[in-house]
């Protein structure tokens, strides 16, 4: 099986920024398609996207899940990384703003978690016949962060299958500031050599991850060298050990 991990950046591209967030508010239409182009490329049954823009005026009010989904002949599901009582649901463009995953074949199951703690707090759990992902977008600053990994050893810890973890952890150490959350996890980072994967132009922070339980083999891990968004994406060859 093959899964992609990708921060996206709501589909505005590369855009190195004039100043900070700036290349955040850029329209999107010419870059999603060619997102869909590589996606299909890349040929996943499993894509977890970050950064997905829900309707607002980047997108041209559509939701970019649904048009890569019908791009590319997946499924699709889509939930904002606000939670409903969150003061954001209230302001304009960013509550738009979610994470979503696109898959070949049909879900099994699906549940939406939300951290206690942060401003973006959501776990999308998405459950298949033979693993359970979650994708998350953790809060940038420390503490706050740190309280998202206690919860998400939480959901980790509970899983019925095996198990992967992906998303954006926002650790500007790298793996070093999720040491104690692997070793209590029991998970494995797929990405062994510590790549860097941001900024996709020039990488030199390791922020994105994929983690895996023991009964997950890796039969290859890359990271594409595409600038179509300020990360790079992450693929995973696996497959889930009978026991």
């Amino acid at each position: 099986m093959r899964l992609m991990v990708y921060n996206i950046r709501y589909g505005t591209g590369k855009r190195v920024p004039l100043f900070p967030w700036s290349g955040y508010f850029g329209r999107t239409s010419e870059h999603l398609v060619e997102m869909a182009s590589f996606i299909r490329s890349e040929d996943p049954d499993i894509v977890g996207l970050v950064e997905v823009d829900e309707g607002s005026y980047r997108s041209g009010r559509k939701n970019q899940a649904e048009m890569l989904a019908r791009l590319l002949g997946h499924y699709h599901i889509y939930r904002s990384k606000y939670h409903r009582l969150s003061m954001v649901q209230q302001l304009p463009v960013l509550n738009k703003q979610g994470n979503a995953f696109l898959t070949r074949n049909t879900i099994r199951e699906q549940r939406f978690h939300y951290f206690q703690k942060g401003m973006k707090r959501l776990v999308i759990e998405l459950e298949m016949n033979e693993v359970i992902i979650f994708l998350v977008h953790l809060a940038l600053g420390f503490r706050a962060r740190h309280h998202q990994l206690d919860d998400l050893y939480a959901l980790a810890k509970d899983a019925r299958k095996p198990t992967i973890v992906a998303g954006d952890f926002n650790v500007p150490k790298g793996d070093r500031e999720l040491r104690l959350f692997l070793a209590a996890t029991g998970l494995a980072n797929a990405n062994q050599q510590g790549l860097p994967t941001y900024p996709s132009w020039k990488p030199r922070r390791q922020l994105d991850f994929v983690m895996h339980s023991r009964e997950i083999a890796v039969r290859r891990f890359w990271m594409p060298r595409v600038t179509l968004s300020d990360h790079l994406p992450l693929l995973l060859d696996f497959e889930v050990l009978k026991p």
